[in-house]
């Protein structure tokens, strides 16, 4: 259970938001949508609680680039560790620190969230990777403490499919 800390992250570097997100889509299509693999967050959609896939949804649009997750099934697993553990947390780190047996090392550089906001916007990139490192591999070890304890019904998957406009619009011109 202890391989949430000893993983591989493997990282690349890239000289623009733009190229990275052009990277990310490529990553999406070459090394994930291939396997039998979903998306897992914690918190990952909800804007001022979450974070994730609101601040990748504005940056895609942002840069005009396609959605890259179209193909994953997505849960977030913040919802059956608030109604099926008795923690007193409800935050990622919380609930960890909660979960997961004390003494686990992290390479979090923060303890608070808010001071990786900080570090994005003073341009401490490096930093900020650290911590969403950590974020990836607390998720990492939480989902496998509830892939032990919960049932599949406590979990909500979603499709991270887009909506076709122009299918909706033709529906709508039908109704009327």
């Amino acid at each position: 259970m202890n391989d949430h800390l000893t993983t591989p992250v493997t990282l690349s570097v890239h000289d623009n938001e733009g190229v990275l997100l052009d990277a990310v889509k490529t990553f999406v299509d070459t090394a994930i949508a291939q396997r039998d693999v979903k998306l897992i967050a914690y918190n990952g959609e909800t804007w001022k609680g979450g974070f994730d896939l609101p601040f990748l949804r504005t940056r895609l649009s942002h840069h005009e680039r396609e959605w890259p997750f179209a193909e994953l099934p997505y849960i977030d697993v913040m919802e059956a560790f608030s109604s099926r553990f008795n923690t007193s947390e409800n935050s990622l780190t919380g609930v960890y620190g909660e979960l997961v047996a004390s003494g686990h090392g992290t390479v979090d550089p923060f303890g608070e969230r808010s001071e990786a906001v900080d570090a994005w916007e003073t341009g401490d990139f490096e930093a900020v990777v650290l911590h969403n490192v950590a974020d990836i591999r607390r998720t990492r070890a939480l989902m496998e403490i509830a892939e032990r304890y919960c049932s599949k019904s406590d979990f909500s998957m979603k499709s991270l499919e887009p909506v076709m406009v122009g299918q909706y619009l033709d529906h709508y011109r039908l109704l009327f």
